[in-house]
Parts: structure tokens; C-alpha cells; sequence
């Protein structure tokens, strides 16, 4: 059995055992907009409920693929939201994503570290303080408001909002069942006890 499709909280699933939905739910994620793909991570667990898993996957998939925010911004608010939730598996499988999207690596260190990446981007800074003030007070102050605004617009605000509430979902998931990180996966951050 691949280790993707195990967690410690949820029992071991076999692709020669799927009911009908998790099969549907395996087929949809591989015909989605993130091409080949391995059953891992919140998909892995998204099999469980696959009802929930087609809902939640396809709106994953559009707030990842198919939004007016630029995928260097949505990839650094992305590893904000993983960092928030110190989510090991969203990190590691979005670092790598940000690093592409063209997140300089002294940022990404930064956003590791918890530190405010001070030499990033004016438009990344934007994004990070609107974050981070969001996570802190569950509300956003005028001030960060009309920064993102500015730069992504009355539909990219609303998007960023919806990509920060999926991933911090998709964070909750992999934390509260413990989805293992690919073999040789270094751990981004302590566990916390």
C-alpha cells in the first residue's frame, strides 16, 4: 500500500477497494487542473468523505489555478497560511511552488522562520500584512484593506480571502490527521506538542 493513501488518525484505503465515490473523487483530482497526481496529503483523506472531497478539491483548484491573483502572490499567501498553522505537508508541497512562482528563497526562509520577510516585494509585504493582521484580529484594518485592494481589486481581495480560508481548511486537515510528508521530506517545522 503507498504511503499516500495512509494517515495515522483514518483508516488504510486500497484503490482495489474504493466505493464507487471515492473512485469518482480519485478520477475527478486526476482530471483536475493540477494534472498527474498522487492521492496524498488532503486528498488522501478527502477519500474518507468523498462528497466533500469533489467540493472541496474543485474549489481548491480554482483558487489555485484560476484566480486573478497572481500565482507568486497567491503562492506566498499560501506558505503564510501554512506557516500560521505550521501544516508540514502544505509547506513542503508549496515551497517548491512558491520558489517557482518566483518567491525569492531568503523570503521563503523568512516566512519559515516566522519573520516578517522584510526585503520581499512591496506587493508580497501587501499580502503579508493583510495575512497576518487577518489570523491575529479576524478582521482586517482599513489601512491593509486598501493596500490589497489596490493591488489586486474589488475580485482579487475577495479571491486572496477565499485562498487564505481554503488553505487554512486544507491546513486544519493535514494537521488534525496527521498526513505523513513524502518519504526523505525533511520536516519544515517543530512539531508542537
Amino acid at each position: 500500500m503507498p504511503k499516500s493513501l495512509q494517515s495515522p488518525r483514518l483508516p488504510e484505503l486500497s484503490p482495489e477497494t474504493f466505493t464507487h465515490e471515492q473512485k469518482a473523487l480519485a478520477e475527478s483530482i486526476a482530471a483536475g487542473p493540477r494534472g498527474v497526481f498522487k492521492l496524498a496529503g488532503p486528498f488522501a483523506i478527502y477519500l474518507h468523505a468523498p462528497a466533500f472531497g469533489e467540493l472541496a478539491q474543485k474549489l481548491g483548484g480554482h483558487l489555485r489555478f484560476k484566480t486573478s491573483v497572481p500565482p507568486r502572490l497567491s503562492e506566498f499567501a499560501i506558505l503564510v497560511t501554512a506557516q500560521h498553522w505550521k501544516a508540514q505537508y502544505e509547506w513542503a508541497m508549496h515551497e517548491p511552488q512558491a520558489a517557482k512562482a518566483g518567491v525569492k528563497p531568503e523570503t521563503i526562509r523568512a516566512l519559515q522562520a516566522g519573520r516578517k520577510p522584510t526585503t520581499a516585494p512591496r506587493d508580497e509585504l501587501a499580502i503579508y500584512d493583510f495575512v497576518k493582521e487577518l489570523y491575529a484580529k479576524k478582521r482586517v484594518g482599513n489601512a491593509n484593506f486598501n493596500r490589497v485592494k489596490k493591488l489586486l481589486g474589488d475580485a482579487g481581495t475577495v479571491e486572496l480571502v477565499g485562498i487564505l480560508g481554503y488553505y487554512a481548511m486544507v491546513s486544519m486537515t493535514l494537521n488534525t490527521f496527521r498526513a505523513p510528508l513524502p518519504e526523505g521530506t525533511p520536516t519544515p517545522f517543530v512539531e508542537p506538542n
